[in-house]
């Protein structure tokens, strides 16, 4: 203890170290500052420090020993921690991902519905139209004669399976959405709903480069579209195993046994992975080539639909040519 209260004494006597300072620093506390003050006055000089100090004894304040934390002894942190948490290096920020949830059965409203079935009835009765405008051959006599009746009533049928067939997969669709929102991050959500043209509009705003601006367009579609190309893959998946396993032939001569409906599955399973994969980077690069050169919202939808359109057909051709193989 004496060897202390010399090392607060030496302390002391030095002009550019002060009281304030050692508080400040945190060397010594008042605790330490009472002990010494005791061993001081109870032991008297120690042997060591006579030859420094001849008037018999190291003099150290008993208010030290009770030293009270006041606004002039206690260093001014604030400065300090506000300059730390305000450095431009330090940001403490989280971003607000906005999830917006289409209703359930959307696909049943006036508008889509109606967009739906008009679709389905072109895409069956154009062809017959197409059929009577170009005949088959131009002979007068045939011309002239009774014209062939032409069957609506497939077409039709067909039609209504279109449109039954597009809205399970927008419903299926708006099913997926809801249980990656329940299940997934709220990041990863926010990108699987993500509106793509809207997204494409934004980033042309941004001025980035033509091939950087190719990539994250196309990106962001691949993104977006596959709760779309998931949900197609699984009505489809459906169809096929009704038609497969459900489904009975009309002719008796058509049964087939367990073997080969299972094989046949399988063929048209891995056919409905192959289109549905196709549609998917198709669509991408297309809404990339389309957002590029064309426009950034407009070109993104249109390059999206020609590529999820003509994907499955280059892909199912080019696999027909070269492996020889009937999809």
């Amino acid at each position: 203890m004496a060897g202390v209260a010399l090392l607060l004494d030496l302390l002391k006597h030095k002009p550019a170290i002060s009281s304030k300072a050692l508080h400040s620093c945190g060397f010594f506390s008042a605790t330490v500052a009472a002990s010494a003050a005791a061993a001081s006055v109870a032991g008297g000089t120690s042997l060591a420090s006579r030859f420094l100090f001849r008037d018999g004894g190291i003099t150290v304040a008993f208010s030290d020993a009770g030293a009270v934390w006041t606004e002039e002894n206690i260093p001014n942190l604030r400065p300090t921690s506000e300059s730390i948490f305000q450095h431009e290096s330090i940001k403490y920020s989280s971003k607000y991902y906005p999830v917006e949830l289409k209703p359930l059965f959307s696909a049943f409203g006036p508008r889509p519905l109606a967009l739906t079935s008009l679709r389905s009835f072109l895409m069956y009765y154009l062809p017959l139209l197409e059929r009577k405008l170009t005949p088959d051959d131009d002979d007068d006599d045939n011309f002239l004669g009774d014209p062939q009746p032409t069957d609506l009533v497939s077409p039709f049928k067909k039609s209504l399976k279109q449109i039954i067939l597009e809205v399970t997969v927008v419903t299926t669709r708006r099913v997926l959405e809801r249980i990656a929102v329940h299940y997934a991050s709220s990041r990863t959500a926010w990108k699987l709903l993500k509106d793509a043209a809207k997204s494409a509009r934004r980033k042309a705003i941004r001025g980035m480069p033509s091939y950087l601006f190719f990539w994250t367009v196309s990106k962001t579609t691949f993104r977006a579209h596959v709760l779309g190309v998931a949900a197609s893959w699984l009505v489809q998946i459906g169809v096929d195993s009704y038609r497969v396993f459900v489904s009975t032939p009309a002719d008796d001569n058509e049964q087939l046994d367990k073997a080969v409906r299972v094989k046949l599955f399988r063929k048209k399973v891995l056919a409905a992975t192959l289109r549905c994969s196709s549609s998917l980077v198709f669509a991408s690069i297309g809404s990339g080539i389309g957002a590029t050169f064309v426009h950034p919202s407009i070109g993104q939808w249109v390059g999206c639909a020609l590529g999820d359109y003509a994907g499955p057909i280059i892909v199912i051709v080019c696999m027909e040519k070269v492996l020889h193989l009937s999809l």
